[in-house]
């Protein structure tokens, strides 16, 4: 039986992960929290570590940036040194290719070379979209809140169980890979058809994939959640 150790347990993307893990009998997944994590450090080698730990705000990491340094890149950094284990999935962010000349988007790039290695794997994943979904520019559109980028920003928005029952059964992959939906569409579109009110202003902000994916849902799906 193959042992995961499962970081930052309680967030958005992990609590997907979780749940397609557990639906497999030859794995046994240890979500981890910050309530066991030393713990779960000291006592425990893990065939795989998958961290889902690192902050996913941007303008907090903007507004933060040592704070956004210490739980992206020092965090990373002790997970890779401080953790036993024979393989680390990264879950980091389309932003470590597409926003350099970001706080968020240079931390998220720099704790991604920390585990770049032939066996590890790094996933960047694009926005997505859930039930339990609390922040970020959809639900700032279905308030009708300002957003802070251009409407002619494209996005690849993807459904979070997707994603986690994806990554559960790629595990065994390594390198880097794009991860979210194909055919990105507008953030326009997307306030258009669900009677937005919301105002656009500030650059464009494209967080689409480097290639499509097979079987991928399609990005205007979206529209479908958020009606």
């Amino acid at each position: 039986m193959k042992s995961v150790a499962l970081i930052g347990a309680n967030g958005f993307v992990a609590k997907s992960i979780n749940k397609y893990l557990l639906k497999n009998d030859n794995i046994s997944v240890t979500p981890v929290t910050r309530s066991n994590y030393e713990f779960e450090r000291i006592n425990k080698n893990y065939d795989v570590i998958i961290n889902s730990a690192m902050p996913s705000k941007r303008f907090w990491a903007k507004q933060n940036p040592y704070e956004d340094f210490i739980e992206t890149v020092e965090k990373t950094f002790n997970i890779v040194n401080n953790w036993k284990s024979s393989k680390i999935i990264q879950i980091s962010s389309i932003s470590a290719r597409s926003q350099l000349d970001t706080t968020y988007g240079r931390h998220k790039a720099a704790a991604e070379k920390l585990v770049n290695n032939k066996n590890n794997l790094i996933l960047r994943l694009g926005p997505m979209y859930g039930k339990s979904l609390e922040k970020g520019v959809l639900i700032d559109m279905k308030k009708d809140n300002p957003v802070y980028f251009s409407k002619e920003s494209l996005y690849c928005f993807a459904p979070v169980d997707w994603v986690g029952e994806w990554i559960s059964k790629n595990m065994h992959l390594s390198g880097i890979f794009d991860l979210g939906a194909n055919n990105a569409i507008k953030l326009e579109e997307v306030a258009n058809k669900i009677g937005s009110k919301s105002v656009f202003s500030g650059p464009v902000d494209n967080q689409i994939l480097s290639k499509e994916i097979e079987n991928a849902p399609e990005a205007r799906n979206v529209i479908d959640f958020l009606l």
